[in-house]
């Protein structure tokens, strides 16, 4: 059974994290991703510990699966001679330099279009490569801050909070790869690559929707409400005796089970609590009687009462429970791969589950260089002798 990216092939000039987490995503559903490394270290994340026996770095190992890594010195005029064979034999190229970089390595659109018209060319950015800030430094935590994300992140009244991810990074990589197919489905119509353009602050902007929409309609910035939605109570996580359990009672039938089903009939009767309305605007001292109540129990047993109630209910649970849950297993979110140096490697699985032309999961992330001379034989035809004097120069 063929997978759905089967015989497209992706030059992967990224690293770090939204553009490697991109290809991994292609690369699962059957692309043939070369990751081009500098020969030096390769990609920045495999020095970033936490490192598993064997040294490789946990980060590397979690977003850089079904590649080829092909080391290349891109500043030399063989390395870049390597690449621009690759570039006329690929279909998709994505990189994540700074605005200006790819130009002066000489690797930009327009270059790389005119060797190949076919292609599609991908690049992500903090700020595009437009506009009055696009030449700035970015990391996923700025973008969170300039993006809005901190504003509504966080205790109310507190200050602002990143998410545990790099949230800012990892949608973005979401939208590139959403670019890229359309851009493979326009080919499909038009026969020309095209230009995909992603930048991190315009994914976080387009994340903001309905807080942007609550915004537009009032004028009035929404603020920080830790974990309470702005429209809906009570809907939020509840401390329990041994943890918390979050609660979506998310309308006024959910908020007549919950009440009762925690045996606050007072509440459930209660006028002042009927409407969604109400809870809101008043739900400090609703969610006062809430917490009351609740901490005279585990989260298991509210969570058991609460959902018999049929309420949308749930644990807030660790990174170790989630991975131990019977349902992501079925649904095989956690995998094992066989990897060279670390042995067996868990990774978390592909959330894109098709019935037809599932994907695979068919290369352990690479060692630094490990296709090299895979890659330089089979493609470019290059000699034992030539590849061993483009080692010895350090080109490859």
């Amino acid at each position: 059974m063929s997978m759905p990216l089967e015989g497209i092939r992706v030059l992967d000039l990224s690293r770090i994290l939204a553009g490697p987490f991109c290809t991994m995503m292609l690369g699962d559903m059957g692309a043939e991703v070369i990751k081009v490394e500098n020969p030096v270290g390769g990609d920045d994340t495999r020095g970033w510990p936490p490192f598993y026996e064997g040294g490789e770095s946990s980060y590397f190992q979690s977003v850089n699966r079904n590649k080829k890594s092909l080391t290349l010195d891109l500043k030399s005029g063989e390395g870049k001679s390597i690449l621009t064979a690759l570039v006329e034999k690929s279909d998709v190229l994505i990189q994540n330099f700074r605005p200006g970089a790819i130009e002066r390595l000489g690797f930009d659109w327009d270059t790389c279009h005119a060797l190949n018209p076919r292609l599609i060319y991908a690049s992500v950015s903090g700020y595009g490569q437009s506009g009055p800030s696009r030449e700035r430094p970015a990391y996923d935590i700025l973008l969170q801050g300039e993006g809005g994300l901190m504003s509504i992140t966080g205790a109310e009244g507190g200050g602002g909070f990143k998410t545990g991810i790099a949230i800012a990074d990892l949608t973005t990589a979401m939208f590139a790869t959403q670019g890229i197919l359309l851009a493979i489905i326009a080919r499909e119509k038009t026969g020309e690559g095209q230009y995909v353009d992603t930048a991190i602050q315009d994914g976080q902007a387009a994340l903001m929707s309905h807080a942007a929409g609550n915004f537009f309609a009032t004028g009035a910035p929404p603020g920080r409400l830790g974990n309470r939605h702005p429209s809906i109570a009570p809907y939020r996580d509840f401390p329990c005796s041994d943890g918390e359990l979050i609660v979506a009672a998310a309308n006024d039938s959910l908020w007549q089970r919950f009440a009762r089903a925690i045996g606050r009939t007072d509440l459930a009767d209660d006028p002042k609590w009927t409407t969604n309305a109400a809870r809101v605007s008043g739900r400090d001292e609703l969610e006062a009687e809430i917490e009351e109540t609740m901490r005279v129990k585990t989260r298991a047993e509210w969570a058991q009462i609460v959902s018999d109630a049929g309420v949308p209910c749930g644990p807030v649970r660790t990174i170790e429970e989630l991975c131990a849950d019977p349902q992501i297993h079925h649904r095989e979110m956690v995998v094992e791969m066989e990897h060279a140096r670390t042995g067996v490697l868990k990774v978390m699985g592909n959330p894109m589950k098709l019935s037809d032309t599932p994907g695979e999961l068919r290369l352990p992330p690479p060692l630094l260089g490990e296709h090299t001379e895979e890659i330089l034989t089979g493609l470019l035809d290059k000699s034992d002798g030539e590849i061993a004097a483009l080692k010895e120069k350090g080109v490859a």
